[in-house]
């Protein structure tokens, strides 16, 4: 687990483990336009959350790309979850400005509902088709820019090694420095 303190007070977390078993007040699914929980992380967090997630969900489609919307966390141990589209429907391949309007949504709507800490998978990075690297930076770029009002907390989370390592290469280059060792700041169920 490593972290850094950014000039905008939030203090950015990147950690290698499940999203689905986070304690943070919202993780983030990287969503399709339709809410369709399929595959990859959306398809994690509805097998453990339960069906109730993809159906309130749902009730709100379509959700832009640029949008997003926030729903029960049913049986995960975040309190929500924050749908943020990357694209229009599910399995589309996307073009990196998606996952920065994405996480930017995402961002926004835990403003309002005044949430301390979200998580974030690599937007865009399974079936979008982007580098983790890449997506990693662009995010970071994001989460720099922006205001918090609620906000202290956001956590990068990676599954597996590698996807760790790539990820912590992305934040070091758009952070232009190393994270440093935080044990303990992030908690898993």
């Amino acid at each position: 687990m490593k972290c850094a303190r950014l000039n905008n007070g939030i203090e950015l977390v990147v950690v290698e483990g499940d999203i689905t078993r986070l304690k943070v007040d919202a993780i983030v699914n990287a969503a399709n336009s339709l809410m369709i929980m399929g595959g990859g992380v959306a398809g994690a967090i509805k097998r453990r959350g339960g069906e109730e997630i993809e159906r309130e969900a749902m009730k709100h489609a379509p959700v832009p790309v640029g949008k997003a919307v926030s729903t029960t966390a049913g049986r995960l141990p975040a309190k929500r979850v924050i749908h943020a589209p990357t694209m229009e429907r599910p399995a589309m391949r996307i073009p990196i400005e998606n996952a920065a309007k994405a996480t930017k949504a995402a961002l926004e709507a835990a403003e309002q509902e005044c949430l301390e800490s979200v998580a974030f998978p690599a937007m865009g990075a399974g079936v979008g088709g982007l580098s983790v690297r890449d997506v990693a930076r662009e995010m970071t770029r994001i989460i720099m820019s922006h205001t918090p009002k609620c906000v202290k907390t956001v956590v990068l989370v990676a599954y597996g090694e590698r996807a760790y390592r790539e990820m912590l290469e992305g934040v070091t280059e758009a952070l232009n420095t190393t994270l440093t060792d935080c044990p303990g700041r992030v908690e898993f169920a």
